[in-house]
């Protein structure tokens, strides 16, 4: 155990070679494996059910309810993720994780076996309180078992991950629809999970933890409705309501209600759901900043690029997914060079200066996109943007984490992954409310009383809805998506000039772990971490 303990801290065993010092256990290989197995399917379970919507709409009905098959997962993903965090650092990161996963698949069985949309709703309900605890668990354990400074290695796995779900979500939902029926859609789940599921159960092994504190309750219930009410707002906001209604105008009064209550009652909890003081590092806080921002424009730049690529470019609902390939594959390759390079130098302060850069200057060619511009030129300006991505997706976990003692590691790595989640859903709603401005503008100025019929209830046509258009319409309506997403990425450029600004903040503190720095802080309460090897 000693020797599994030394080789987790980076030091090398006696007797063992120094270059051998820090070279992973069989077991902690084992347990990233299944750590990338529950990543993968937080990651891909909207990409391949949002494939199979038509279809289940088809069987089931309920088409006014659509929307809420995705939103009432989303509200309990987002609710969730804090307190996921805070539960693993009060009674154990491994018991958290595992019932994470357990619901999770409890809400994927029983989501394959919804008879009416009622049902499927509140399933989708219950899985999303599953996958608010996987992603945090992943990272928070990845926190426990590897040191800052030897985290990078494994960063190109992590966005290999993202990748391959933004890529194959799609296509395996498509897929799995067409030959084997929408409810294995949920269904595909229950093996992966079981995978993950039994592979930590057995080779994972951390020190458990007993807090004599009880859980912040009226934290959770003011967070969550603050959260809740965040996500409808921008949910709703310009599609089921106007931005200036009264329903709108509720939520946004009762969401600030709930958050100003929510730290004015986290300065005096016995065991905060997420402690302020963790605020006070300047490191901690521009990360959630740049992740927060990240976010806004990673979810927005992946829903507006296809949109774009089917209806300019002429390209089929399939292979508009492939044809993101090149922002993805950068920022694979980014995130893997910026892994690397910060593991053997320590030094990470330059990535989030240049993928600040990289960001704005790829957002801004983006948005110099018209209806004559090439897959080829498109692609390059991808690429741009997704090097950008690349240098910040895994970086903004790492110095975060850096940044917080090992008690509060559930609570950084939680914070950290809400505020990319609160980011894509703004993201989402300003850059989907700019967009569909612009488009029924144009619509409007080329094709007259058609064009604003044509997008009055929505601006964003399928292929099947733009190959019935007359070919005027459908010009008008190539020239309307070209001036959308312009705006949308003007916007998205603006946004993430503040990733600049915040990245030349950054104190770039050694990394735990490395060759004159200890795995983890004097005085931290987290026990030494036992990863034993599979008999």
């Amino acid at each position: 155990m000693a020797d599994t303990q030394a080789a987790m801290a980076g030091k090398a065993r006696p007797g063992e070679p120094e270059q051998q010092a820090g070279k992973q256990p069989k077991s902690v290989r084992v347990v990233l494996l299944a750590l990338m197995i529950a990543m993968m399917l937080a990651m891909l379970d909207n990409m391949i059910v949002g494939t199979a919507m038509p279809t289940i709409v088809g069987e089931l009905g309920g088409l006014e309810h659509l929307s809420w098959v995705v939103t009432g997962y989303t509200l309990a993903t987002a609710a969730s993720t804090p307190v996921w965090g805070k539960l693993g650092d009060m009674f154990g990161r491994k018991g958290a994780f595992l019932s994470s996963i357990v619901i999770f698949l409890i809400g994927s069985a029983l989501s394959g076996m919804a008879q009416d949309m009622g049902q499927l709703i509140g399933f989708r309900a219950v899985q999303g309180l599953g996958a608010g605890g996987l992603m945090v668990g992943v990272m928070a354990i990845i926190g426990d078992l590897i040191p800052p400074r030897e985290r990078g290695k494994y960063q190109g796995m992590m966005a290999g991950v993202m990748a391959l779900a933004m890529i194959g979500g799609p296509l395996v939902g498509g897929t799995i629809t067409d030959n084997w029926g929408w409810r294995w859609a949920f269904y595909i789940n229950l093996p992966l999970g079981a995978v993950a599921l039994a592979a930590v159960t057995v080779v994972l092994h951390l020190p458990r933890k007993r807090s004599r504190a009880g859980i912040d309750y009226l934290g959770v219930l003011l967070l969550t409705v603050g959260i809740t009410s965040i996500v409808l707002v921008t949910t709703w906001g310009g599609t089921e309501y106007a931005w200036t209604s009264a329903r709108i105008m509720e939520l946004i009064g009762i969401g600030v209600a709930a958050l100003v209550g929510f730290v004015f009652w986290q300065t005096r909890a016995a065991e905060p759901v997420l402690p302020l003081h963790i605020f006070r590092s300047r490191n901690f806080t521009l990360m959630s900043v740049i992740g927060f921002i990240t976010g806004f424009v990673m979810f927005g730049a992946t829903l507006f690029l296809p949109l774009y690529q089917q209806a300019v470019q002429g390209a089929s609902a399939t292979n508009s997914g492939l044809l993101l390939l090149p922002m993805l594959g950068a920022m694979l390759v980014t995130s893997m060079v910026a892994g690397r390079v910060t593991t053997s130098s320590g030094r990470y302060k330059v990535f989030p200066i240049v993928g600040g850069v990289l960001m704005i200057t790829g957002l801004y060619l983006l948005s110099l996109m018209d209806t004559g511009t090439t897959r080829l030129t498109s692609g390059v300006y991808m690429a741009v943007l997704g090097a950008g991505m690349g240098c910040l997706m895994q970086i903004t976990m790492l110095v975060a984490q850096n940044s917080v003692q090992m008690k509060d590691m559930g609570v950084a790595s939680s914070s950290t992954t809400l505020f990319r989640t609160l980011g894509s859903s703004f993201g989402v709603a300003i850059m989907g409310a700019l967009f569909n401005h612009r488009v029924q503008d144009v619509m409007a100025q080329r094709a007259g009383a058609l064009g604003k019929g044509i997008t009055e209830k929505s601006a964003q046509l399928d292929a099947k809805s733009l190959q019935k258009l007359p070919a005027v319409a459908r010009e008008a309506y190539q020239h309307a998506v070209s001036a959308g997403t312009h705006a949308a990425f003007v916007l998205g450029a603006a946004v993430a000039a503040a990733v600049l600004i915040a990245a030349l903040f950054v104190k770039e503190v050694p990394l735990k772990g490395g060759p004159q720095q200890p795995a983890a802080k004097d005085g931290d309460e987290a026990a030494p971490v036992q990863v034993i090897e599979a008999v």
